[in-house]
């Protein structure tokens, strides 16, 4: 008994300290979470709720063209970015990890994009974007090409612009996580391995990328769900255009709430997106574990 009640004691003793964050959790997280699921059963404004509508936001949603179309662009962004990013990442981290004297040049370099501010890519991209004078269009003019393509004005060209610009954007973090991982790959299984007269992609194949599968697991998932919540930097360089072709759901979602009034419906849709990481996220973790069984 003495020794249970100590442990109770240590115990309360954690309170104080986990307080204050329990406080803050309940109120930036699991009450915005409730209300926005009350928001959604509700006819709902700027202002003030007017009417329970009970699930007639979620039947609306179901019959909304415009959700569907920015789900699926939503979607191809996931599909275009996320195994790019994944084995870009991989790439630069191997390159980063080279003991060279550019080594530490190199390493900089692939991170420094990462810790600018949305803004400031965007404006980078919408400058050197521009269709007449934009630095794109003035290299191809050098090198003697003569097209001057509209980049923010066609659909396939939009969309090309937006996902290199995610990648040189968002790559160095993903970078680091691998870079962190081949520092811990330990060197007596290299040195074993060219004993045993192992060639360099036979390292890599049966020492690096094994060793990379976890981590690569948390980055792809990591990745997805960042995918799934891509908004400002679609808003800022294409306003989700031409004519609605790369507006991702979350867009479409701050349209409905803030420019329609229309909260209830827009919290609705948010909740969707909200199922739809869930599931994703749960299928992912559980193919982790059976794989680690």
């Amino acid at each position: 008994m003495n020794s249970k009640r100590k442990a109770w004691m240590q115990d309360l003793r954690a309170i104080p300290f986990l307080l204050p964050f329990f406080i803050a959790y309940m109120i930036f997280t699991i009450f915005p979470i409730l209300k926005g699921l009350e928001m959604s059963l509700y006819d709902w404004n700027l202002v003030r709720k007017l009417e329970f509508v009970r699930l007639e936001n979620y039947k609306d949603m179901i019959g909304d063209q415009f959700f569907w179309d920015s789900l699926w662009n939503t979607t191809l962004f996931v599909i275009l970015t996320t195994p790019t990013m994944v084995a870009l990442a991989l790439g630069l981290a191997l390159l980063a990890n080279l003991n060279t004297k550019f080594q530490t040049f190199l390493r900089g370099s692939f991170f420094l994009p990462s810790i600018l501010s949305v803004a400031v890519i965007s404006f980078l991209a919408i400058f050197m974007l521009q269709p007449y004078n934009g630095l794109i269009n003035s290299v191809l003019h050098l090198i003697g090409i003569e097209a001057e393509p509209f980049w923010m004005a066609d659909k396939v060209l939009a969309w090309v612009s937006i996902v290199v610009v995610t990648l040189w954007w968002t790559v160095g973090f993903n970078m680091i996580l691998f870079l962190a991982s081949l520092q811990d790959i330990p060197e007596s299984l290299y040195e074993a391995s060219e004993i045993d007269g192992a060639t360099r992609w036979e390292q890599f194949r049966y020492i690096t990328f094994p060793q990379l599968i976890p981590i690569g697991r948390v980055i792809l998932l990591l990745q997805i769900l960042a995918s799934y919540k891509v908004f400002a930097q679609i808003l800022l360089i294409t306003g989700g255009g031409p004519s609605g072709s790369t507006r991702p759901l979350i867009q479409y979602i701050y349209e409905v709430g803030f420019t329609k009034n229309n909260l209830g419906y827009a919290a609705a849709m948010s909740y969707a997106l909200f199922f739809i990481l869930l599931v994703l996220s749960i299928v992912q973790l559980k193919s982790q574990r059976s794989e680690g069984n």
